[in-house]
């Protein structure tokens, strides 16, 4: 049976991935089950189910072909779920008809769990003419309002989160209110922005020159390109978003280029898509294939990694037709093209093994390397199923061969296809594997640097108690275990001490042999100038990247999970990270002050009165206790509840606005209700309206227009500490961090994006 490599990866797959039936009780008895229930449901689809199941066990076996987890969790269940992550929807027509419509689809794909992207460039922008009802437009921004609502909809129904990604194209002429829409910290929440920047805009700012504004035929104004370019900038330097996303470049060198044209990306980036089109993932690990890590022999074993890429693209287009899918255009969209998405995780671990310092010149050609290779094997893979299977139903061998990508190809390659055709339109993708990342062992997340070399995890045990056991990277255990204490060498870098060039560096070398794009941060120091902030994205720009994604801790976003100072073992500027806990509720003082709310619901005769007490921690009041009263008893059961788990966070300390966030989210299927011109879908809502108000009179958070949120985390201490990064809206414990473009947690594994 397999040893898992750290108490958390087996937790992630007892709570993710192991079959379990209606009433809880575990299916999969083991690890193996997983991976064999997987192996069999995908090679049903096969002439000769059994040999391939063999096959597609072997792959999956030690971790090696790590399918992203909706294939995990779901093939094989008998349910019917979806195993594509993620989605980009149709294209939004100008219409109110048409735009709800969108709107419907969206949430019939998030209730299933997928992550959607849309591009709200084709929505006419705000104050334009809408013909024949004499009225001006509300723009885009509005109805991407619309989208944050229902999202938070459903997940009140209990639904699993789906992310969203909403794009812009850099000439709508609302294109600078996207920029700041995040800026507001109550607004769009659910969604993740990007700008779709387009060749000529990036030429307009190299050379200082005008730029038009404008929607269909119109010119709604004109500004300087470098100034629209320096206000996205700078938005990203102090609030993270929006990304940016090269749009024309993504287009350009599209295999299918001649089929479709692509305006949107999955949340998280790895995949732009067209409308409907939906992203298949899975991950070679290739810290598995390395032999004799750490020594003068180290080396990745090439026939391996050929054999691997070849079994993982025949699983992957099987999941094509194993799949069921939330609408029948998505299911449609799959099948003519059947994209898939093969990307690699653990490559930082697996440079490591063989010496090479993150970065350098010898790991980035290193990695061109590796993904070159990666890149032939399937290509030369889906060469051959298409012989013995078919070509994709919209294969065009000219077209085909004439994009930007094939051309770089080898000669055989495209001899290959150019004979048998290709059964996937596109093969290769680097995605976030946060989550089966720590269940393969804690391995680098995939081509991202190591974040941390070790960390303390704190275990809720089923008693109560909590237990204290240390997370440690895979390639630094594997150190351990081969060099026993013996300091580790100056080429162990991570994220905390990279120079974000070098970040750049890596990201272009992949790209170069990734036909779709990557999910990649590039960490920033917080004390970085604006204009070197401003070259990481000329940076992406010219080696050739296809979209930008930078994190640099801040007031607004927070910061990343710390360095620790406990981890003796490692260079100083690599020590491990430890997470800090914030378990005991605060001390309540004899005496608060506070202020009482009263609140008229429309249909109940008696008010509501709500009273909020504060706490003052370092000069600064924050909410400590809260008390609903009402004299209508038909209130009473619930407004209890409500005082005691609300008191209950509050006395918890930390960021407790997602309490407020929270209830501004439920909606009354009986109706809500108009208060002071503005619907307010509940009388849940109205109370957290009412929490929210105080919070801002008190300074708690930021008023409306400032567009910032104080940080309360910072008012926090715990153990003489403050907490190290938010907290997991999952488990609760502190220390999200930012990967691959998602916040994840790394004591349960969870992350937006999966």
């Amino acid at each position: 049976m397999t040893r898992f490599a750290a108490p958390i990866a087996e937790q992630i797959w007892d709570m993710k991935y192991r079959l379990k039936d209606a009433e809880g009780q575990a299916v999969d008895g083991s690890v193996e089950d997983s991976w064999r229930r997987v192996a069999r449901d995908l090679a049903r689809v096969e002439a000769e189910p059994a040999a391939w199941e063999d096959k597609f066990y072997a792959a999956l076996e030690d971790f090696k072909f790590l399918p992203a987890g909706r294939i995990l969790a779901g093939a094989g269940t008998g349910r019917s779920v979806t195993l594509f992550n993620c989605f980009v929807m149709g294209t939004i027509p100008d219409s109110m008809g048409g735009i709800f419509e969108m709107l419907k689809e969206a949430a019939l794909t998030m209730q299933q769990g997928g992550g959607i992207g849309y591009d709200f460039s084709t929505i006419r922008p705000k104050g334009a003419e809408v013909k024949g009802v004499a009225a001006d437009a509300s723009g885009p921004l509005s109805f991407m309002d619309v989208w944050d609502a229902m999202c938070r909809t459903i997940m009140s129904a209990g639904s699993r989160r789906g992310a969203m990604m909403a794009t812009m194209r850099c000439d709508h002429p609302d294109i600078e209110s996207f920029i700041e829409a995040k800026q507001d910290s109550a607004r769009l929440r659910m969604f993740n922005l990007s700008v779709l920047v387009t060749d000529p805009f990036m030429e307009a700012v190299k050379a200082d020159g005008p730029w038009e504004l404008r929607f269909g035929d119109r010119v709604y104004r004109t500004v300087q390109a470098r100034d629209l370019w320096n206000r996205i900038m700078r938005a990203t330097y102090d609030y993270a978003e929006p990304g940016v996303i090269f749009i024309d470049r993504i287009n350009k060198a599209n295999n299918l280029h001649y089929a479709e044209t692509i305006a949107a990306t999955n949340p998280c980036g790895e995949q732009p898509l067209p409308p409907y089109g939906a992203c298949l993932l899975g991950s070679i690990n290739l810290s598995r294939l390395v032999s004799d890590p750490f020594t003068d022999a180290a080396h990745l074993d090439r026939d391996a990694l050929d054999d691997l890429v070849r079994t993982a693209v025949r699983m992957m287009d099987n999941v094509v037709d194993a799949s069921k899918f939330p609408l029948p255009q998505q299911a449609a969209e799959a099948q003519a093209k059947r994209r898939i998405g093969l990307g690699v995780t653990g490559l930082a671990d697996a440079l490591l093994m063989l010496g090479l310092r993150y970065g350098a010149e010898d790991a980035v050609e290193q990695t061109r390397v590796w993904m070159k290779a990666i890149a032939r094997s399937a290509y030369l893979a889906s060469a051959d199923l298409a012989a013995e299977k078919g070509a994709f139903p919209l294969f065009d061998r000219d077209e085909f061969l004439r994009s930007g990508f094939m051309s770089k190809m080898d000669a055989d390659v495209r001899e290959a296809i150019a004979a048998n055709g290709i059964r996937n339109a596109l093969l290769t993708s680097i995605a976030p594997t946060g989550t089966i990342s720590l269940y393969a062992g804690n391995v680098s997340s995939g081509i991202e640097p190591v974040f941390a070399y070790a960390y303390s995890r704190k275990v809720l045990q089923k008693d109560g108690s909590r237990t204290e056991e240390e997370v440690v990277d895979y390639a630094v255990q594997m150190w351990r275990d081969l060099k026993g204490d013996a300091p580790l060498p100056g080429y162990f870098v991570n994220a905390q001490t990279l120079d974000p060039q070098d970040h750049v560096a890596m990201q272009a070398a992949a790209q170069e042999w990734v036909d779709s794009s990557i999910s990649k941060t590039i960490n920033c120091p917080e004390d970085i100038s604006f204009e070197a902030f401003k070259d990481v994205y000329l940076s992406a720009w010219d080696l050739g990247c296809k979209g930008c994604t930078t994190y640099r801790p801040n007031e607004v976003t927070g910061s990343v999970l710390s360095i620790s100072e406990k981890t003796e073992d490692a260079p100083e500027a690599d020590r491990g990270a430890d997470v800090v806990y914030l378990t005991e509720p605060l001390d309540r003082p004899a005496a608060l002050d506070g202020a009482t709310y009263k609140l008229k619901w429309p249909g109940s005769e008696h008010a509501i009165y709500i009273t909020v007490n504060d706490i003052v921690q370092a000069g600064h009041r924050r909410p400590f206790e809260v008390f609903i009263n009402s004299k209508n008893m038909e209130h009473f059961a619930w407004t209890v509840a409500l005082t005691r788990m609300i008191s209950a966070v509050f006395r918890r300390g930390g960021d407790v606005s997602f309490v407020v966030e929270e209830l501004k989210a439920v909606f009354d299927p009986r109706g809500g209700a108009w208060m002071a011109g503005k619907y307010v879908p509940s009388i849940l809502a109205a109370i957290g309206g009412v929490i929210e108000r105080h919070m801002i009179a008190t300074g708690f958070l930021a008023g409306e227009g400032l567009g910032l949120k104080s940080d309360p985390q910072a008012e926090v201490m715990a153990v003489g500490e403050r907490p190290r990064g938010p907290a997991c809206p999952n488990c609760g414990q502190y220390g999200m961090r930012m990967i691959e473009g998602c916040m994840t947690c790394p004591s349960c594994g969870h992350s937006k994006c999966g």
